[in-house]
């Protein structure tokens, strides 16, 4: 592979990582580089349909299509986060009730250590499906719908209708970031519409985000503070959110 692959490739992987990057975060990642090679890189690179150039910068094909990135890169990172909040959440399920359980890496951790109990599990993450598997207890049940191979997830139409059809006592939610200004929200409208529903449709609905998402937006949103009656998270949320969970009624744990 000679050097200018090998420097493109390295610019995708850099773009991917972040989601979106200004230009001025490639050069300085690429200082030996001079600013017309790294604009005809991103040019033929935005030809090649492997990354999606913008104004300033540029943005990875999976969180424009909708994906939010692929599962398999959001599962590796903040893992110790992640654990502390499914361990937190964990102490908020009750046995006997129906639950629905959102798709991500958060969501998968959470479905790992469900209690072997009698519960109604609704789920669309794939991946939280096949941990849930190994309980014998509890019944699980993944709507219809269509594939999103990226976040291994279902979603579309048919999923939600059939959601509108249950009453869940909790909806444990994943969501791509939180801004005052936007609320909580995803990169799928599909998506949002699917986490509209399942918070709609439960007496209580649970955000699990580790504090890396705040400040954080996507092109979709799902819903702000007033509908979600608890945030769990890491420990390190900053004062200004928890304000506004505190103004909004929303405890955090």
């Amino acid at each position: 592979m000679d050097s200018m692959e090998t420097r493109r490739n390295a610019i995708v992987e850099l773009i991917n990582e972040h989601g979106t990057v200004s230009f001025s975060q490639i050069k300085d990642a690429f200082p030996n580089v001079s600013e017309m090679t790294l604009r005809t890189d991103l040019r033929l690179l935005d030809e090649a349909r492997r990354i999606v150039r913008i104004h300033g910068g540029a943005k990875s094909v999976q969180v424009v299509i909708g994906t939010d990135d692929y599962l398999s890169n959001r599962s590796v990172r903040n893992i110790s986060e992640k654990q502390k909040i499914a361990e937190k959440a964990l102490t908020l399920l009750r046995p006997d009730t129906t639950i629905f359980v959102d798709s991500g890496s958060t969501t998968t951790l959470l479905a790992r250590q469900f209690p072997d109990q009698s519960n109604l599990i609704y789920t669309t993450g794939l991946s939280c499906a096949t941990e849930l598997a190994n309980l014998s207890k509890p019944t699980v049940m993944i709507p219809g719908g269509a594939l999103n191979r990226y976040s291994q997830s279902v979603c579309g139409i048919s999923a939600v209708r059939e959601l509108e059809r249950v009453n869940f006592t909790q909806t444990f939610l994943g969501v791509t970031g939180y801004s005052s200004r936007t609320g909580f929200t995803c990169g799928s409208n599909d998506e949002a519409i699917l986490k509209q529903t399942a918070i709609e449709q439960a007496e209580q609905a649970i955000v699990l985000m580790d504090s890396s998402k705040i400040g954080v937006w996507s092109t979709f949103g799902i819903c702000g503070l007033e509908k979600i009656h608890v945030v769990v998270s890491d420990g390190n949320l900053p004062e200004e959110f928890l304000g506004e969970c505190e103004k909004a009624g929303v405890m955090v744990l």
